[in-house]
């Protein structure tokens, strides 16, 4: 009996020490463990990858597609004879393709001019919280458009080169909060041919855009560009759109005010004829629908 009992506290004792010991390498596990925040890339600044006009910081997810229906109607001051505008359309039509978390192509075909365009949008840093946690976006696009209208004179001499131009632009933006978001875009246009020598070959201008949430679903959005050189006085005017977001599901529909009728870079920077005054605008809508085309590996 002597011997069961001397065995029992034996065994007791050892289960004190293992235990002891077993709770001691937790503590110190505990202390070595790195409990750092993983690095998280911030999403949702904006609700689509444009804007209004203009490249927005946001990218498609990857194998995703975004197919992209830009739309403006007549200027408004035009009153009942054009129906206030409603009588007269121009569109663009674009396919946008995420391929990773931070690039990005698309390519789209625009009445305006019967232009078409492509570019592609890669960021090396994006805005993100916990480890190495950096406080903005920042990203470029490079992009072309091609003119396929016949050439207005055709007793000129023009080369296939006359009918390109091409853009390059930086974007700069931060999601302060849930509810505002803010970009600067620094963008240069340079076309190939241009009507008078007069104008030049180079535009350079500062866009600006930016997004305040107003509800689940909807947003306030707009962009606006000042061109730096290139302004000619009644002729061509900076770029101003002001606009609303409502998300449906997999839809996002821009509803918004423009005096530009171009939908591509080139465009809009470049030939936008319309002013704010005396309404002078135009009435348009964005419709974006993502589709996923191909499953993304985790």
């Amino acid at each position: 009996m002597k011997q069961l009992l001397l065995n029992g506290f034996a065994i007791l004792l050892l289960s004190t020490i293992s235990l002891k010991s077993i709770a001691q390498e937790v503590d110190l596990l505990d202390l070595v463990e790195d409990k750092t925040p993983k690095k998280e890339i911030v999403k949702n600044a904006f609700k689509s990858i444009r804007v209004i006009n203009g490249h927005s910081m946001e990218f498609l997810s990857p194998g995703t597609m975004d197919f992209r229906i830009l739309h403006r109607f007549g200027t408004l001051n035009q009153g009942t004879k054009n129906f206030f505008g409603l009588d007269q359309a121009s569109m663009r039509l674009g396919f946008d393709f995420g391929i990773l978390q931070n690039l990005q192509i698309g390519v789209g075909r625009s009445t305006f001019k019967k232009e078409l365009d492509g570019y592609i949008k890669y960021a090396p840093i994006r805005q993100s919280t916990g480890a190495h946690a950096f406080p903005a976006t920042i990203a470029f696009v490079g992009g072309m458009t091609m003119n396929t209208m016949d050439f207005a004179d055709p007793t000129i001499t023009n080369y296939f080169s006359s009918r390109l131009a091409y853009y390059f632009q930086t974007i700069i933006g931060r999601k302060f909060s849930e509810g505002l978001t803010l970009q600067l875009s620094p963008t240069m246009v340079h076309n190939n041919l241009v009507p008078l020598s007069t104008q030049p070959n180079d535009v350079y201008s500062l866009g600006l855009g930016g997004r305040l949430k107003m509800s689940k679903r909807m947003a306030f959005t707009w962009d606006y560009y000042y061109l730096i050189n290139g302004i000619e006085d009644d002729v061509n005017y900076n770029p101003l759109s002001i606009g609303v977001d409502i998300e449906t599901g997999g839809h996002v529909f821009q509803l918004h005010v423009s005096n530009a009728v171009g939908m591509n870079e080139r465009a809009f920077i470049t030939e936008t004829t319309s002013s704010w005054e005396n309404f002078d605008i135009r009435m348009g809508f964005n419709l974006s629908r993502i589709f996923q085309i191909k499953k993304h590996k985790k």
